[in-house]
């Protein structure tokens, strides 16, 4: 039998300084790498960093949207989540761009936002929400 690994109490543990990380990136899939970064310019109007058949990246602000090649183009649902002044306007650029809109958006209880689901070219899923109060 494995031995029994006993917790340690967090207050006896050694003090460690945090080491923070240079970026930080939320990736994606690509199965056509130029397809995939023309949709994100062009619908959300990320900015080009690196553009590469098996690696890119894209940003808005400080924030690095990364796509990594070689993707079978399978549904792939993500955590991405993009906010907009009129989450509406965004879907029509989804659709025209080759997208897909899969939840219309909407304000659940609770919640101060209006949220909608798309999934781009690439199979990739992720969020389109607007800020309601």
């Amino acid at each position: 039998m494995p031995p029994k690994t006993a917790l340690i109490p967090l207050a006896t543990l050694p003090k460690m300084s945090a080491i923070r990380p240079e970026k930080v990136k939320f990736m994606l899939l690509a199965t056509d790498m130029q397809r995939a970064v023309r949709f994100y310019k062009n619908v959300f109007g990320l900015d080009e960093i690196f553009v590469s058949e098996f690696w890119s990246e894209l940003s808005f602000g400080n924030a690095i949207i990364a796509f990594h090649g070689g993707h079978d183009g399978s549904l792939n649902p993500t955590g991405l989540s993009l906010q907009f002044e009129d989450v509406f306007d965004v879907m029509d650029l989804i659709e025209k761009a080759g997208g897909k809109i899969l939840d219309l958006p909407m304000q659940r209880e609770g919640e101060p936002i209006l949220l909608g689901r798309y999934r781009d070219p690439e199979g990739n899923e992720g969020f389109i929400t607007q800020y309601v109060g």
